[in-house]
C-alpha cells in the first residue's frame, strides 16, 4: 500500500511540474527531486505504520462503497451541494455506534462510511454515474482496509484511499473501455 501511495504522488507530482514547467524544465526536475527525496526520507525515518499487519472485514469495508453512493445521491439530486451532502451522511454515520454502544463491528462504521463519502464528493464530470461510484467506493474500501496499519496519525489518510479508488476507476474507464 505504502508502494502504491508514492507511486501515486509520484505521479501526479510528475504531471503537475510538467504542465506548469514548459519552459523551464529544469525547476520542475530540481523541484520533483527535492519532493521525491522528501517523500522517500519521510517513509523510510517516519514511524507511519505499526508493524503487525491486520486488515478490517469485509463487513466493514463494504460500507465505503454505501457511503459514496449516499453521498452521491444526495448531491447529485439536491442542491445541496458536495460539501454539505458530505457533511450530512458523515454526521448521520457519527450516530451509528450509539445504536449499541457495546458493539465493536459499530464502532468501525463510521470511518468506512467517511471514506466513502470523499468519493461522493467527485465531480459529475469525472464520476458519471452510479456504477463508477459503486466500483470507486469498493476500490477505496479495498484500499482502506488495506492501510489499516499504515500511516498511522497522518491526517488525509481517508481521502488519499477514495482519490485512489476513483483514479484507478477513472483510468480504467477511459482507457481501458
Amino acid at each position: 500500500m505504502t508502494i502504491i501511495v508514492l507511486f501515486i504522488q509520484l505521479t501526479i507530482l510528475i504531471l503537475i511540474a510538467t504542465s506548469n514547467y514548459k519552459e523551464n524544465n529544469f525547476i520542475a526536475i530540481l523541484s520533483i527531486f527535492i519532493i521525491t527525496i522528501i517523500l522517500i526520507l519521510g517513509h523510510k525515518y517516519l514511524d507511519l505504520h505499526h508493524d503487525e499487519h491486520s486488515f478490517d472485514k469485509i463487513s466493514v469495508v463494504i460500507w465505503a462503497p454505501i457511503g459514496a453512493l449516499f453521498c452521491y445521491l444526495l448531491h447529485v439530486n439536491t442542491s445541496l451541494g458536495s460539501v454539505l451532502s458530505a457533511g450530512v451522511i458523515g454526521t448521520l454515520a457519527s450516530f451509528i455506534p450509539h445504536l449499541n454502544k457495546q458493539s465493536i463491528y459499530l464502532k468501525q462504521l463510521p470511518t468506512a462510511i467517511y471514506c466513502g463519502v470523499f468519493v461522493g464528493m467527485s465531480s459529475q464530470e469525472i464520476t458519471p454515474s452510479i456504477g463508477f461510484i459503486l466500483a470507486a467506493g469498493i476500490l477505496a474500501g479495498v484500499f482502506l482496509s488495506f492501510s489499516k496499519n499504515i500511516y498511522i496519525g497522518i491526517g488525509g489518510k481517508l481521502g488519499t484511499m477514495a482519490f485512489l479508488g476513483v483514479l484507478i476507476v477513472y483510468i480504467v474507464n477511459q482507457f481501458l473501455l
